[in-house]
């Protein structure tokens, strides 16, 4: 019996992930209620926590927030979840966020994401494309505590503020670029 090459068992595993990822759009299919409740509750979380989330939120043209992003690996790995988009308050669309890597990593965590859509340009972009690529297109600031401490709405000049939060599991790290957001109807 031949032993399988380190290719073809690279090959395989990518296959593997792939799959988890494309079912993944179907096993979180959650109904549109259940995402809004849910995508609300996180949103008053992380405004509760985060005064300056809160303050961005209050001019921002929109909040798309995933509230539940299940992201596991085991050398090769995924991330998936859905969420809602928010504009005055209001649920204007569904989406889904997936993302596939490769690397030294292992374990499992659920975490929260908010994206506060500044402009205009930002907010069209979502529609425009056939899935919006993070990373891609309008300029994205990853809000963690030190960009916090100094960014008000006066200073916020970027395209997309992300926040995450709410993390809990086991990972080795955490990074949202290359994930694929995904317009859905549930």
């Amino acid at each position: 019996m031949n032993p399988i090459t380190s290719t073809a068992r690279t090959l395989i595993l990518s296959v593997v992930a792939t799959a988890m990822l494309v079912t993944s759009n179907y096993s979180l299919a959650d109904d549109a209620k259940e995402i809004e409740a849910e995508a609300r509750d996180a949103l008053t979380r992380l405004y509760e926590t985060n005064p300056t989330a809160k303050e961005l939120g209050k001019t921002a043209e929109a909040i798309l927030v995933f509230p539940d992003i299940l992201k596991a690996g085991l050398i090769i790995g995924g991330q998936g979840g859905n969420g809602a988009l928010f504009e005055d308050g209001q649920v204007v669309a569904y989406y889904n966020i997936a993302a596939a890597s490769y690397g030294l990593q292992a374990g499992a965590q659920t975490f929260a994401y908010a994206m506060f859509l500044m402009t205009d340009s930002a907010r069209e972009q979502i529609d425009s494309s056939d899935g919006w690529e993070v990373g891609v297109g309008p300029s994205l600031v990853v809000v963690d505590d030190g960009v916090a401490k100094t960014l008000t709405t006066t200073t916020a000049k970027d395209d997309v503020y992300a926040f995450i939060f709410g993390q809990e599991g086991l990972m080795g790290g955490l990074g949202i670029q290359g994930s694929k957001i995904t317009k859905i109807d549930p």
